[in-house]
């Protein structure tokens, strides 16, 4: 039996929508990606299949908002979805989805795939643009933490985004389940950490040192942003570089005076 086979075969069985509801679970239990409680949104969610995992995953406690231009068929044993119309690269439908998550959003996965021309230069290049649109709409969604999940096919500038995503998380994985079909060139990015700090590895900036955490290290605050800087009291005004940013809180040095 083949792998596409098996993977359709077990989806009908189990009462998924697709075989690619298999791929989010194999990415999930790579990674981690969705918790019990999370609120997740789904990019190109038609038929279903991630939003079912999705909502299996996050428990009623949770929320999942699927988006596709297509009609989505009500999940009627999942009273935590809600699925939305539109094209996420308008502004009514962006402020639908932000509405209907009322708040934080802690994973946004996206399976978006261009409708099949035979050409790949060409259906790859309209793959790498609905990950920017995904990404870009990560971006904007995701709580500080927040975890990203994006298909993409390889070629050409897929480097330079990877890249791009890298700047945003704290790490990035590159990853191709084996629900996959072995002939697909897809693969899958997965963003672990938003970082939405006001600053970044390499930044100089000085800081005025307003308490000392546990370990000793004296924090600074940037915009509201906890740095910690080693070797420093309150009251200290010192220039430091940034070394390490986290979700929620960074690492600096103080640099020496002249």
């Amino acid at each position: 039996m083949t792998g596409r086979d098996h993977y359709y075969n077990k989806a009908k069985q189990e009462g998924y929508r697709s075989r690619a509801a298999y791929k989010l679970k194999q990415l999930d239990e790579l990674e981690g990606v969705i918790d019990r409680g999370d609120t997740v949104v789904d990019l190109g969610a038609a038929p279903g299949g991630w939003l079912q995992v999705a909502a299996e995953t996050v428990g009623p406690e949770g929320k999942v908002i699927g988006v596709d231009l297509q009609r989505i068929d009500d999940l009627e044993d999942h009273d935590n979805v809600e699925t939305i119309r539109g094209d996420m690269t308008e502004d009514r439908t962006r402020e639908r989805v932000i509405d209907a998550a009322g708040g934080e959003v802690d994973a946004v996965v996206s399976d978006m795939a261009p409708n099949m021309s035979g050409e790949y230069s060409l259906d790859q290049a309209r793959s790498l643009h609905l990950a920017r649109q995904a990404f870009e709409t990560a971006l904007e969604l995701l709580d500080a933490g927040g975890d990203f999940v994006v298909k993409v096919f390889e070629g050409p500038d897929v480097d330079d985004f990877r890249a791009e995503v890298e700047e945003e998380f704290q790490y990035v994985r590159a990853t191709s389940p084996k629900a996959s079909r072995d002939e697909s060139s897809e693969i899958y990015f997965i963003g672990k950490g938003r970082i939405t700090a006001p600053v970044r590895p390499g930044d100089e900036l000085e800081v005025e040192i307003e308490e000392v955490g546990n370990e000793g290290d004296g924090i600074a605050s940037v915009d509201g942003y906890r740095l910690f800087v080693p070797s420093t009291e309150p009251g200290d005004v010192v220039t430091v570089r940034v070394d390490d940013v986290k979700p929620n809180f960074g690492f600096a040095q103080p640099l020496e005076r002249e």
